[in-house]
Parts: structure tokens; C-alpha cells; sequence
């Protein structure tokens, strides 16, 4: 009985459900050491499905959770700026190389989008359905809001921006093996055009110059898509 009345009582507290996080975090990071770091069982991965199994059997709704953890939901913001320190630490490297990487960045936008759109019709996905695909390919947080604009559903983009960096985590080592890549700066640009926020996470333990490429990647592609997938979805008459 008492304990009942604990878990009523703090879950109806603010702190609760930011310590939840935290902890399925803590745990997922360990349980991702162990496992010799696989992309598998990436940290964010684990702790989703942690936090999503737990608000099942509580049956508590995510508007409730939401109230709790937005502090966290707040520093995404801060966190993806804070990406800026590599940029500046290999500013020279990135502006000799920028038109290049600027026509990459703009080319791996549209064709993330225009195949995930042309695949959905394909395989007759409603308009809702592909307007909440269409920004799989950025980081959650952006991928959030192009969904707000365009009419998808910001919570379906979400969770498909994380399963799309996994796979990116994934297929990459196999990828580089196969193109016979090992430049630090290719790899991290890739990861972060593909893979987003995991995939720079990912680049960060190659070296702080695939970190720093990565972290461009993601920015930039994230500005071409907020641009872009409005248009696209347009163009093909997604409403």
C-alpha cells in the first residue's frame, strides 16, 4: 500500500519523469559499453524503448511525461549549438572545402527525400504517411518541426529520424569497408548526412575532425531539407 501511494504521489511530480530519462539514459549508455558499443543498441535506442515500455505499463499518457522531461526536451536545442565548437576548432579545413561539400549536402538532401516519397507512393502510403517520412533524414529535432509545417505527424517523424540514424550506424562500417574509405573527413560528413545526430555521435568517437564534419553535415542538411521538403512535397502534391 505505501508503496502504491509513493508511486502515485511521485508520479505526479515534475522531477519524476526527467530522473526516468536520466537513469533509462544511464543504463542504456552501460548496457551499450558492454555490448561493445554496436549501433544495435545505441544509447537513445535502448532508452526510448525503455521509457516507451514503462509509460505502457503505468499507462501513462505522453502529454503527462512530456510535462515532465521538456527540461530535457529543452537542451536539444543547446546541444545541437554546441556542435559549432569543432566547426570552429577546423573552420580552415571546412571553408577551403565548402562549395564541394555544399553541392554533397544539397544533392544527399533531395535524394533522401525525393526516394523516401517516390518509395512511399510505391508502396501506396496515404499523404499523411509520407509528409511524416518525408524528414527522416534530419535530426529530431528539425524533423519535428518540418512536420508541424507540412502536415505530418511530428511524433511518427521523430521516431522515424531515430530508427534512420541506427540504420545509417549500422550499414556505415560496412559501407566505408566496401568503398575503401578512411579519410576522417569523407566518413564524418557521411555520417552526418546520412545518420544525423547518431551518426555524429558516432563520427565523434572516430576523431574530433569526423565529429566536426559530421556535425556540419547534420546542420546543413537540416537547413537544405526545411527548405526543400516544403517544396517537394508541393511538387508532388502532397496535401
Amino acid at each position: 500500500m505505501e508503496l502504491t501511494t509513493f508511486w502515485v504521489y511521485f508520479n505526479a511530480r515534475p522531477l519524476f519523469w526527467i530522473v526516468v530519462t536520466l537513469g533509462a539514459y544511464l543504463l542504456a549508455s552501460v548496457l551499450n559499453r558492454k555490448a561493445g558499443g554496436t549501433a544495435l543498441l545505441h544509447p537513445v535506442l535502448v532508452a526510448m524503448l525503455m521509457i516507451i515500455l514503462l509509460l505502457t505499463l503505468s499507462s501513462t499518457d505522453y502529454d503527462t511525461y512530456f510535462e515532465g522531461a521538456q527540461f530535457i526536451h529543452f537542451l536539444l536545442g543547446p546541444a545541437t549549438v554546441a556542435l559549432a565548437v569543432p566547426l570552429y576548432d577546423h573552420r580552415a579545413r571546412i571553408r577551403r572545402m565548402l562549395l564541394p561539400l555544399l553541392v554533397v549536402c544539397l544533392s544527399g538532401s533531395l535524394t533522401a527525400v525525393v526516394t523516401t516519397v517516390l518509395i512511399g507512393q510505391l508502396f501506396g502510403a496515404s499523404d499523411s504517411l509520407l509528409l511524416s517520412m518525408a524528414p527522416k533524414s534530419v535530426t529530431s529535432p528539425i524533423a519535428i518541426g518540418i512536420s508541424e509545417q507540412i502536415g505530418g505527424f511530428p511524433s511518427l517523424s521523430a521516431g522515424l529520424s531515430l530508427t534512420t540514424g541506427v540504420m545509417g550506424c549500422l550499414l556505415a562500417p560496412l559501407v566505408f569497408r566496401v568503398l575503401k574509405v578512411r579519410s576522417h573527413t569523407s566518413s564524418g560528413f557521411a555520417l552526418g548526412l546520412a545518420a544525423h545526430g547518431f551518426g555524429t555521435a558516432y563520427a565523434m568517437q572516430r576523431s574530433t575532425l569526423a565529429g566536426a564534419f559530421a556535425g556540419l553535415a547534420m546542420g546543413m542538411t537540416g537547413i537544405f531539407s526545411s527548405v526543400l521538403i516544403p517544396l517537394i512535397s508541393q511538387l508532388f502534391g502532397l496535401n
